[in-house]
C-alpha cells in the first residue's frame, strides 16, 4: 500500500511492518499505540522505524492512518476520567439514605 509520510511516499506492507518490527524492543507507552504481533508500540517509533526519520518530522495520526489501513490495531489517547467528588462520611451515610445533597 502507498502511504504519504512527512510528505515522502512509502510502499508500505502487512508482512513488511511485522519484518521491520521484529526484534524491536517496544518503549513505554505515552500516547497513541500501534499492535504489531504481540506487541503494542508508541506510534512515533513505529513511524521512526519505518521511514527512517526524526520523529519530530512527522504527525501521529499519518503512521495511525497507515496502520489502520494494514489491518493493525490502533489505540488513542485514553480518556481521562473525570475527578470524582469526595464525600464525608457523613455525607456518604446520607446520599445512602436518599437525604438531599448538601453543597
Amino acid at each position: 500500500m502507498r502511504c504519504v509520510i512527512a510528505r515522502f511516499p512509502f510502499d508500505l506492507t502487512r508482512s513488511g511492518v511485522l519484518e521491520s518490527m521484529k526484534g524491536i524492543k517496544p518503549e513505554q507507552l505515552s500516547g497513541e499505540s500501534v499492535i504489531i504481533g504481540r506487541r503494542t508500540y508508541p506510534v512515533k517509533q513505529v513511524g521512526q522505524v519505518l521511514t527512517r526519520q526524526d520523529r519530530r518530522d512527522f504527525s501521529a495520526g499519518e503512521v495511525l492512518r497507515a496502520m489502520t489501513q494494514l489491518g493493525f490495531t490502533c489505540r488513542e489517547l485514553p480518556q481521562a476520567a473525570a475527578p470524582t467528588r469526595v464525600r464525608t462520611p457523613m455525607q456518604q451515610a446520607s446520599a445512602m439514605l436518599g437525604a438531599p445533597a448538601a453543597a
